[in-house]
């Protein structure tokens, strides 16, 4: 099924997490240029962002906060149409034996359950009409179908924990108009991904973006690469 795609989203409100660097801030970016009001969720008010948006702390590892920062968004807009979990990081040498306890936890508060939060606390505005979007970060390290080898496990799970979350969230409120997506940038030139990385984060940020652009009744639950649905 090919998706209907907004040509503009002027209007439109969207939420974008870890929006002051890399792939979140191209993101953020590229929202803002297609007619978005973008707030750009960051750690620290120090943090810069884009001149056009409205900056908001959101460290999603602290639950008040992200339960504050989200509904202060969404009495203010008066309502949430697009969410993107950015938000993540990642550790990749050891394995499971040699990986500290601090970086599995670490990890997994910020990149699975960072995410569970925002949605929980945006799904009511997102709601509010058909066609609501959620485009969750995720990387093809947490396919279930690629060799699970070569080190960084809690990111690797953790990545697969964020699909499933996408497959909940399709599974529990597609009926009610949500249109929830994962997505692989592929491995892009930041500072997670390194300068060896072959993309630039131009190019990381291309799908996620074509997903906020997704019309009501376009697909839901998928897995995404380069505008291709990929296996989980």
């Amino acid at each position: 099924m090919e998706p209907e795609l907004y040509d503009r989203l002027d209007g439109q409100v969207a939420l974008v997490t870890g929006a002051n660097r890399g792939i979140g801030k191209q993101i953020a970016e590229n929202l803002t240029d297609l007619g978005v009001i973008v707030y750009a969720g960051v750690r620290s008010m120090n943090h810069e962002v884009g001149d056009r948006q409205e900056k908001v702390l959101l460290d999603v590892t602290q639950q008040g906060e992200v339960q504050d920062t989200v509904e202060n968004i969404g009495d203010e807009a008066n309502g949430i149409d697009i969410l993107v979990n950015n938000a993540g990081i990642g550790e990749f040498d050891d394995d499971l034996v040699d990986e500290p306890i601090s970086t599995i936890d670490r990890t997994m508060m910020t990149n699975v359950r960072g995410p569970m939060l925002t949605a929980k606390y945006a799904l009511p505005y997102l709601l509010q009409h058909e066609g609501g979007r959620i485009v969750n970060l995720s990387s093809g390290m947490g396919a279930l179908e690629e060799g699970q080898s070569g080190g960084s496990p809690s990111y690797r799970i953790s990545k697969t924990g964020i699909n499933g979350l996408t497959a909940y969230l399709h599974g529990e409120y597609a009926d009610e108009g949500l249109i929830a997506n994962s997505v692989c940038p592929g491995w892009v030139r930041t500072d997670m991904g390194g300068e060896e990385a072959d993309r630039p984060v131009e190019k990381g940020a291309e799908t996620p973006t074509w997903l906020c652009r997704f019309k009501p009744g376009s697909p839901s639950g998928k897995f995404w690469r380069d505008k291709e649905v990929i296996d989980w």
